[in-house]
C-alpha cells in the first residue's frame, strides 16, 4: 500500500487511521498485515493491520471520516476529488499501526 508522503507523519502518531480509495484497491482483507511505502519514492515506512474494508459514497463522506484522516471535512473532500476526480463509489479502509 502507498500513501502520499504528506501523510506518513500523520500515520506514525496515529493521527491518520483510515484511507479512503476507489475500487482498484478494495481486495484489502482485514486481519491482514500490509507493508506501507510512500507513493513518491516507494520508501517503506511501516506495516499496517487492516480492520476493516466499507464501501462509501463520496456524498456519505462526513466529520468522522475527516477526523480518522486528521482533516477537516472540506479538505477531505478536495483530497479526494484530486485523486479520484470522477469516481463516486469509493472504499473506506481501517487499519491499525502494527
Amino acid at each position: 500500500m502507498t500513501f502520499f508522503e504528506r501523510f506518513e507523519s500523520d500515520i506514525l502518531s496515529g493521527k491518520k487511521t483510515i484511507t479512503i480509495r476507489d475500487e482498484s484497491e478494495n481486495n484489502y482483507q482485514p486481519g491482514s498485515i500490509v507493508q506501507v511505502s510512500t507513493y513518491e519514492d516507494n520508501r517503506w515506512f511501516c506495516q499496517l493491520k487492516i480492520e476493516s474494508v466499507e464501501p462509501i459514497q463520496f456524498d456519505e463522506l462526513d466529520e468522522f471520516h475527516a477526523q480518522q484522516e486528521n482533516m477537516t471535512l472540506d479538505e477531505l473532500k478536495a483530497v479526494i476529488r484530486d485523486i479520484y476526480p470522477n469516481t463516486d463509489s469509493l472504499f473506506v479502509i481501517t487499519y491499525q499501526l502494527v
